[in-house]
């Protein structure tokens, strides 16, 4: 039961307490008060169930157990060349990508132009490995730690930014902008009247690919190293533009906007130094009453400067000091271009779980060997295609610098 439930539940009891007293019936009020201790156990139990989801990191919310469980086991190698020449593949494993094709129809609500790749098969798997016996140690497959490359080797996911994948249509988040109105009255006076106010935070399909041209020798082969191999080089291409568009996408013609460009999250100017203004960021967040769990995302030009801080007695400022024991990550894929000087770099501090991730279904591979430039070398062009879009669900759950140089 959700915990809103339960309070409206609790007032239900409480009214019973109030007739039992009125009627002076001790044993109704003792069995209502008995309820009641117990109904809020279960009342603060349920809070805390709803911190803890809160504050839990970005996750794919989109299962992979039930009737798709079979397309975990789906081989990249195998759909391509299938794709290439199906006669080349055993009767059993065509058969196999048959059916493993008409499952990913059936989830996305459409027919590929080329082959549909599902999502799940671009995932990170835990491996042990060794710097001097790669040679010999076997890689130790483990489906239970699957993690979705798409999102997992971003930083956004790693900040904890909320995913929503196998979406299938236009995404609508409903969003309180307003409070209602709240006051005090005298005896027998009207209570202020104002209702909370309301909109919605939409998410649309925006597409993105990429063209690879790769050794048709190579596809055809049947080792596992390749496989590992080809998924690697898709997932990567895409989950990279992905990062990068999530944190600076224009929003203009098909590319989605992205959360340095949301017109409704505030920013902090850049003063005298990175400690005061990740104080300050850190202050308009609490202002706003931004939950815990938040952290900052930067260039790694200002890490670098950061880490160049010292003391007056020459002694280094720690990064963890300079960003006030918060979480704080860096990356290449965050704009060191803003500004009207094209000189200024991303800083953002926020809760990221505010941050969303919307996947429709899986990845659309068309393969093309008669493309000249690649049919003349015997290779093929595979084009790789997602669909994805960001929203922001509480703008005031981000804060952005500006002035922020590094030399």
């Amino acid at each position: 039961m959700k915990t809103s439930d339960l309070i409206e539940a609790r007032g239900a009891i409480v009214a019973r307490m109030t007739a039992a007293d009125a009627a002076d019936d001790n044993a109704a009020f003792d069995a209502a008060t008995a309820e009641l201790a117990a109904h809020d156990v279960k009342i603060e139990r349920a809070k805390k169930i709803d911190a803890a989801e809160r504050s839990e990191s970005g996750r794919v919310l989109a299962g992979g157990s039930g009737e798709f469980a079979e397309l975990r086991n789906q081989s990249l190698r195998e759909t391509l060349a299938y794709k290439i020449d199906p006669t080349s593949l055993p009767g059993e494993t065509r058969a196999k990508v048959e059916r493993e094709q008409a499952m990913l129809v059936e989830r996305a609500g459409k027919k590929p132009e080329g082959v549909h790749i599902a999502t799940e098969l671009f995932e990170k798997r835990a491996v042990q490995t060794t710097a001097n016996s790669g040679a010999i140690l076997p890689t130790d497959f483990r489906p239970d730690q699957f993690v979705s490359a798409l999102t997992a080797s971003t930083v956004l996911n790693a900040l904890g930014a909320t995913t929503l994948s196998g979406l299938t249509g236009n995404v609508e988040i409903p969003r309180e902008t307003g409070s209602p109105a709240v006051g005090w009255v005298a005896e027998n006076s009207a209570l202020p009247t104002g209702n909370a106010t309301f909109d919605s935070l939409t998410l649309s399909p925006h597409h993105v690919g990429v063209i690879s041209e790769m050794s048709r020798n190579m596809i055809m082969q049947a080792s596992p190293s390749i496989e590992m191999l080809l998924r690697q080089m898709m997932a990567r291409d895409i989950a990279l533009e992905i990062d990068r568009a999530g944190l600076n996408g224009s929003g203009i013609g098909a590319e989605p906007r992205g959360l340095l460009n949301d017109p409704d999250i505030d920013d902090v100017a850049f003063t005298t130094d990175l400690f005061d203004l990740t104080a300050d960021m850190m202050a308009a967040a609490d202002l706003a009453n931004v939950m815990g769990g938040r952290g900052f995302l930067s260039t790694n030009s200002v890490k670098g400067n950061a880490m160049h801080l010292r003391d007056g007695d020459g002694h280094a400022i720690t990064l963890a000091e300079t960003f006030h024991n918060e979480t704080a990550l860096f990356t290449n894929q965050a704009p060191n271009d803003l500004g009207t000087g094209n000189d200024e770099h991303a800083l953002v501090y926020g809760y990221w779980p505010d941050f969303l991730i919307g996947i429709w279904s899986q990845l659309d591979i068309l393969v093309n060997p008669f493309a000249e430039t690649a049919y003349s070398k015997g290779n093929i062009l595979i084009r790789t295609m997602a669909t994805v879009d960001f929203g922001v669900r509480r703008p005031a759950s981000f804060v952005k610098a500006s002035g922020v140089t590094a030399v």
